[in-house]
């Protein structure tokens, strides 16, 4: 299906920069879908790079899993993604002064398995947050096609987290955990949340609100003292050793997509 958005913002803006901001590609990939003839606005293709969308114009990109024949074309880019596992004191996105991001651990030394770590300077925003005091898998990637299937709004998506309360956990607040509690004004949606053991419980979710499983266990009387993210979709973290990388695998990357269209699960 094709991507279609009607433009809301007060100034006009350039298409690449737009698409980069809604998280389908990025900007160099939203040039080439130009270039390919992929992207209109209003039903009409746009030929310059540099062209600006206005207030109220719609943009349709035309999906690029289908070339102009209706054949199964290779999707842009495809960009570069690490699967890392994340440990506790970094922080996953551009940080404030004295904190570390998590791409840092991007290097040689650390990567596990074949493949070239990227360039220093390469920007790598997560899929995904996870906070400074959480650890393990995280995604850091510049694949705008990938980002918008893990982190954008119609991702079906699940992330699964173990995590390890202080309190007394009675069935009471488990089943308000699953469903009933409120965030910021809005009704969480329901929850998988089962007690491994003692006081450790497992969280899959399938939304990504600020700090959400943190604020979800106070709502009920419960302290995080240690959050573990394990799976992303089908990803999983597996025996990848905390702080180090690997690279995203191309079976891997189709396996996210087709399970964040609710083609495939976990």
């Amino acid at each position: 299906m094709p991507w279609t958005r009607r433009y809301d913002e007060a100034e006009p803006q350039r298409v690449n920069k737009w698409l980069a901001q809604s998280g389908v590609c990025s900007r160099r990939e939203a040039e080439a879908l130009i270039a390919e003839g992929r992207v209109s606005i209003d039903g009409e293709a746009v030929a310059d790079a540099g062209r600006k969308i206005l207030p109220g114009q719609t943009l349709t990109l035309a999906d690029p899993a289908d070339g102009a024949d209706g054949t199964a074309t290779k999707g842009p880019g495809g960009g570069f993604t690490a699967v890392l596992n994340k440990p506790v004191g970094f922080v996953s996105g551009q940080p404030e002064p004295g904190y570390t991001p998590a791409v840092r651990l991007l290097t040689a030394g650390n990567r596990v398995g074949e493949g070239a770590a990227p360039d220093a300077r390469a920007s790598l925003p997560p899929l995904g947050r996870l906070d400074m005091d959480s650890h393990g898998l995280l995604l850091l990637s510049d694949d705008g096609v990938l980002a918008k299937a893990v982190i954008g709004p119609e991702s079906a998506l699940d992330k699964e987290y173990v995590v390890r309360v202080a309190g007394l956990v009675t069935g009471e607040k488990l089943a308000r955990l699953r469903h009933g509690l409120t965030l910021d004004g809005r009704r969480l949606k329901p929850a998988k949340v089962s007690v491994v053991e003692g006081q450790t419980l497992r969280f899959v979710l399938k939304e990504g609100r600020k700090r959400q499983i943190r604020r979800m266990c106070e709502l009920v009387g419960l302290r995080v003292m240690d959050l573990l993210r394990v799976r992303i979709g089908p990803l999983d973290l597996g025996d990848l050793p905390e702080g180090r990388w690997r690279r995203l695998t191309a079976e891997e990357r189709e396996a996210l997509i087709a399970a964040s269209k609710g083609d495939a699960g976990p």
